[in-house]
Parts: structure tokens; C-alpha cells; sequence
């Protein structure tokens, strides 16, 4: 059954980038919930100093855990998670894509960016109004948070090189079906080209 037809949406004036997850737990392979990411973290860098060079808002997420009743069943369910210790380094953004002094960090206990976080808030303290996605994992947080960031009314783009996943048929078939219902999947060059032209 093909998709339903679907209208392409722009980016608006004031978009924010969204780095969801760029954590050292999911960055480094060796970790339990790690993936090679490094593509993905250049990626995230390039859209960074795009982001940085015309003072657009950009913000982090991160997933920290400090008592056992934080997300009791999720927990259970994905046991891993239990590394994510709040004030290890586990959860710390990854060196290379470190957050500056007025970029928040938004720690979160589930997928979504949105759910029980300050991130709505902010968003509409920064007067935005559309939103660039990126980071790890594209069938995980980054899906919940695509569709929350819908369901919140902005645009969203996800940037197909700056997104990733541990299984890759995962990641191809959440790419297409985000692109398919909620979001515009783009490259890097695509936002680089619309944020140009915002300017």
C-alpha cells in the first residue's frame, strides 16, 4: 500500500537544533547501548557551527537516572539503562560536541525529548518555530521526540547523516516511515541551503 500524500513543510525563521542523546553511553561503541557513531557526531558538529554562526538556539538532551523509581518499568524492560547513572560520565554529552555555557542540557528519563522535561518551555522562551532533529537512536528517542515535536505544532526536520541507530534496518525503516507522516528527513546540505536563505 503506497504512503499517503503528503505536503513538504519549510523550515521557519527561527528554527533550534535538537542534539537528542549525543551522550557518551550511546556515542561509544563500547558501551552497552553504544553504536559507530562517529559519522553521525560529525554530522552533528557541522549543523553545530551552522547553527552557532547565525545564533540560532540550539539544545541537548541527556537520559540520567538517580534513584530506582525513576522509570521503574522502562528500566526493567531495557536493563542497560541501569548505566545511565546521573553524574557519571556515561551521561555527559560527548567531548566532541560539548555544549556552550547558554545551550541547555535536558535530562530526560523516557524516549521523548518533550515528556516531563523543561525542553516546551524553552523552546517558546526562544521563540521558535520549527525544529531540526538529530542524534541517537533514529527508532528510539529520536522517533518519540519527532513525533511529540509534531504534536506540539512545530515543523521538524530530521537530518538523515546526523541520525543513527544500532540495527540498521531499524534506522532505514524509521527514517521512512518519520518522512512518511511526521517529519521531513533532509541532509545536512538541505538545512546548511534553508538556513541561508532564512538569513
Amino acid at each position: 500500500m503506497p504512503d499517503l500524500a503528503r505536503q513538504p513543510l519549510a523550515l521557519g525563521a527561527r528554527p533550534a537544533l535538537l542534539l537528542i542523546d549525543m551522550i557518551n553511553a550511546f556515542t561509544d561503541s563500547r558501551s552497552p547501548l553504544g553504536s559507530e557513531s562517529d559519522a553521525v557526531v560529525a554530522a552533528c558538529a557541522d549543523l553545530q557551527t551552522i547553527f552557532r554562526s547565525r545564533d540560532l538556539p540550539v539544545c541537548f538532551t541527556t537520559v540520567a537516572y538517580s534513584n530506582e523509581a525513576q522509570a521503574a518499568v522502562f528500566r526493567e524492560r531495557l536493563p542497560a539503562l541501569n548505566t545511565l547513572s546521573k553524574d557519571s560520565l556515561a551521561v555527559e554529552v560527548d567531548d566532541r560536541l560539548s555544549p556552550l555555557a547558554s545551550e541547555p542540557v535536558f535530562e530526560k528519563h523516557y524516549a521523548s525529548a518533550f515528556f516531563a522535561t523543561g525542553l516546551q518551555q524553552w523552546l517558546k522562551d526562544q521563540a521558535v518555530d520549527s525544529l531540526v532533529m538529530v542524534g541517537l537512536t533514529t527508532s528510539g528517542c529520536v522517533r518519540a521526540s519527532v513525533v511529540d515535536g509534531l504534536q506540539h505544532d512545530y515543523v521538524v526536520w530530521v537530518v538523515e547523516e546526523a541520525v543513527g541507530d544500532r540495527n540498521k534496518e531499524a534506522h532505514n525503516a524509521n527514517l521512512h516511515d518519520m518522512h512518511a507522516k511526521y517529519a521531513e528527513v533532509v541532509s545536512l546540505d538541505d538545512v546548511r541551503d534553508a538556513i541561508e536563505v532564512a538569513s
